[in-house]
This record gives C-alpha cells, structure tokens and sequence, in this order.
C-alpha cells in the first residue's frame, strides 16, 4: 500500500500532462471546428483514448518485461510529433484558404445569378453550398433533374460514411496515439523509478491515463468557447482559425529543428 500514493499521483500528474503546449495546439486545430462545447469535449475524450492506449501499451510492456527504450528512438517518436504538427497546421490553413476562395466564388455567383435570365423555365440556378471541409458550386434547380449534387467530389463520402462520426473521430484518435508513442517511454521510466511492484506501476499507468483524459476533456471545453461563440461573427472565427494552424506550424517546425538538430537525431549526437 506504500506505492498507492504515488499511484493516486499519476492522475494529478496525467492532468498536468494535458497541458503540455503540443497537446493543446494539436487538438485546438480541430476544436475550432466545432458548433458546440459538447463536440469539442469529445475530441479531447477521443485525444485522451489514444494517447492512454499507447502509454498503457508501451509504458506495460516496458515496465513488465524490463525493456530500455533507445534515446534515438525517443527522438525519432517526438519528430513525428513534430512532423504532425506541421500537418496539422497546413492541412488547418489550406482549409481555411479554401473557405476563401469558396467565399468569394459565392460571393460572384450571386452577383451572376442576379443579372442572369437564362434557364427561367427550369428554375435552375448556380448553387454554392459547403461539405465540410469543401466549398463548391453546382446548377442547382427545385426540379429533380435540376440539382447537380451527384457530381460533387465528397458526394461519396457523403453516400458511405453517413454522419462521418466515425470519419471525424479518427483525426483526434490518431493524434493521441502518436502523442502516446512520443510520451510513453519518460513516463514509465518515471514509474519505474518509483515504483517497484509491476501492478502498482501498470495502475499508474492507467490513472496517469484517466487523469491526461480528464484534463484533456476540460482543456477542450474551454477552448471551444470562444469558438463556438465567434460562429456569430464569421471573421473572428477566421482569424482564431488561422491563429490556431499558424502556431500549430510553428511549433512543429520548431520542435523538428530541436529534435533533428539540437538534440542531435540527424547529426549523430545521441548515444544508442
């Protein structure tokens, strides 16, 4: 009973963790898109999933089986980190650059629908709606024969996924996992230097993993609110939009230069 303090611990330590800077910019790009606080405690719940599998899994067989992780492996797990990050921020802004552009062809078609005279009989007309991520324009008529919704790229997607929850829920399961991979070696050696029973240290484990969830559920939330409140001014949501994807693109720029160069997994300055 001596470790259960330290196990109780690894809940507070877990919710710490969920503060980390890449943590929070990584889910911020995918909150941002949420309608409501609900929604966004839900990415964290799935963020939390991910990364508590992979900590779970590796730190368990790490602690069990008496495993050493090499430093350059540990360097190449937070690359990827970085590597995601820089995904995230540009597939962010390359969205949101498409929202532009689907903005001001919308803005044009409306200009060309008013002064156009053509398909009259028909009520046809240039359409411009939105699929999630993608803004496009098709002729569009209340007659069955009159709505070109069938030729557009995501219609698939739309036709085999249905509500996308599971389509939706891979991007923050994905991101947890590989935040997992880049934090599970420094938290089980953590374990392992104080705690000597095997259970006691894979039931830190799983309260250290609750406990990330928890925080990550609650960081979420929060972040969602002025996001959710600035869907009534669209500008403003632009802008949180594009502040979001530009820190998530600096900070893994960053961290890849600090874990390639500076701490040394490209020019040979860790020790295996």
């Amino acid at each position: 009973m001596q470790s259960l303090p330290v196990v109780v611990l690894g809940f507070l330590l877990g919710m710490l963790h969920a503060t980390d800077a890449d943590h929070v910019i990584a889910v911020s790009t995918i909150v941002s898109r949420q309608r409501s606080v609900g929604g966004a405690a839900r990415v964290g719940l799935l963020w939390g999933v991910g990364h508590t599998f992979t900590v779970f899994a590796v730190g368990s067989a790490i602690i069990l089986f008496n495993l050493a992780v090499p430093p350059r492996l540990e360097l190449a797990m937070e690359f990827c980190v970085a590597l995601m990050l820089m995904l995230l921020g540009v597939v962010t802004l390359s969205r949101l650059s498409r929202h532009v552009r689907g903005t001001v062809t919308a803005a044009l078609a409306e200009g060309l629908s008013e002064h156009s005279h053509g398909d009259r009989v028909s009520g046809a007309h240039l359409h411009v709606h939105a699929h999630g991520d993608y803004v496009h324009a098709h002729k569009h008529g209340h007659g069955a024969a009159n709505h070109g919704h069938a030729d557009t790229p995501l219609s698939w997607l739309d036709r085999h996924l249905g509500g996308l929850s599971a389509y939706q829920a891979l991007r923050p399961l994905s991101i947890g996992i590989v935040h997992g991979l880049a934090g599970s070696a420094a938290v089980a050696l953590l374990v392992l230097a104080q705690i000597r029973e095997p259970l006691w240290a894979v039931a830190y484990l799983l309260l250290f993993g609750v406990g990330t969830t928890a925080g990550m559920m609650l960081i979420t939330s929060m972040i969602a609110v002025p996001f959710v409140r600035s869907h009534r001014l669209p500008w403003l949501n632009l802008v949180l939009q594009v502040v979001g994807g530009t820190l998530s693109l600096g900070l893994g720029c960053y961290l890849a230069w600090k874990v390639g160069v500076a701490d040394g997994l490209f020019i040979g300055a860790t020790q295996d």
